[in-house]
């Protein structure tokens, strides 16, 4: 359900991401200074800024789950190292119960003396120094493998302590994000709530528009969501049956003209909350209810995909989200099935 955007690397986004908040002068989340402007940009790039983090969490994720799964398979080295290793020092065990049995430990005058002739002496002697060898050869070969095994074991370490710690930094970075934003939407829904019940809109909150780069000429309201309450669905807070499809996503959610047109319409109050209307060429119009505020001013001419405000909770709403209609006339009453009009013009959703 997301458009495809492309994100920069993970490393270098999640140092800036950590940089700006630590910059950000806390009066931006609080204080009798802060414009309804200041409330609605900061919830917007901390939305951007919570869905990269979050997306690099999961990026993150993966990559953690990799790079155990490598540690388990040299985990699984290191044990056949081990076992190489006990292979080696029974081998040792074995020769050396094997010169005791022959007489590899005598002295060699009383092995002279034992002998019955000199080639047999020297037989012995070069069994001896063959065995010497064996066991040299034996004893280097540990020495080796422990040294590699001690290596690898402490490179494991390593790589476990690091996972931990890149997973743990990600996690904090995540839970810092979302715990600002949290609070800058609980500020912008208050302000909105008190817009809605005066009944007037404070003027158009600007926001920095993001790259879209959208290939088709029409878009859903909103990039991320879940759909609730459809076209037709009957309930106790409807007079007679839901009017458009609702898209179950949290405060402060940047919304988007599914279309290009021209904004007929910003209003507060009423069952609505706050609401903004487009009429788009072929004499359709689209409405977009419930918001915590507008982007845009009654005329405004707007482009497909462009942010026009944000998701809230204002009039007649149970929990935050949006409630998107399609209309034949700018007025209630007219609507159709706001799923199968975008599915005509190729947006699933």
């Amino acid at each position: 359900m997301r458009s495809p955007r492309r994100r920069p690397p993970l490393v270098p986004v999640l140092l800036c991401a950590l940089v700006v908040f630590v910059s950000r002068p806390s009066g931006a989340f609080g204080g009798d200074g802060i414009t309804g402007s200041g409330i609605s940009a900061e919830v917007a790039r901390l939305y951007e800024d919570a869905a990269l983090a979050t997306q690099q969490y999961e990026a993150g994720r993966r990559d953690a789950e990799a790079q155990r799964e490598r540690a388990r398979h040299l985990e699984g080295l290191l044990d056949g190292r081990r076992r190489d290793i006990a292979a080696l020092h029974e081998d040792l065990g074995r020769i050396a119960r094997a010169q005791y049995r022959t007489g590899g430990g005598l002295p060699v005058a009383a092995r002279m003396l034992l002998s019955d002739s000199p080639e047999e002496l020297m037989r012995g002697q070069r069994v001896v120094r063959q065995a010497d060898l064996a066991v040299h050869r034996e004893i280097d070969r540990s020495r080796r493998a422990e040294a590699r095994l001690a290596t690898d074991e402490a490179r494991a370490r390593a790589e476990w302590e690091r996972l931990e710690r890149r997973s743990a930094e990600l996690a904090a970075l995540k839970d810092s994000i979302q715990r600002k934003l949290e609070e800058a939407r609980g500020r912008l829904q208050g302000q909105a709530d008190v817009s809605a019940a005066a009944g007037a809109c404070r003027g158009a909150v600007r926001l920095d528009q993001p790259e879209t780069g959208f290939t088709g000429a029409w878009v859903a309201p909103v990039e991320t969501y879940e759909l609730s309450a459809g076209f037709g669905s009957g309930g106790a807070r409807w007079a007679h049956r839901h009017t458009g499809q609702d898209f179950a996503v949290p405060i402060g959610t940047p919304v988007r003209a599914v279309g290009d047109g021209r904004v007929a319409k910003v209003a507060c109050g009423g069952a609505f909350g706050m609401q903004i209307v487009v009429q788009h060429p072929g004499g359709y119009y689209t409405q977009y209810a419930h918001l915590a505020s507008a982007a845009v001013d009654p005329g405004e001419r707007v482009r497909t995909g462009q942010w026009i405000g944000q998701s809230g909770s204002t009039g007649n709403s149970t929990g935050p989200h949006l409630h998107f209609e399609v209309r034949v006339t700018p007025e209630l009453g007219s609507g159709v099935d706001p799923v199968a009009w975008l599915a005509a013009r190729g947006v699933r959703l």
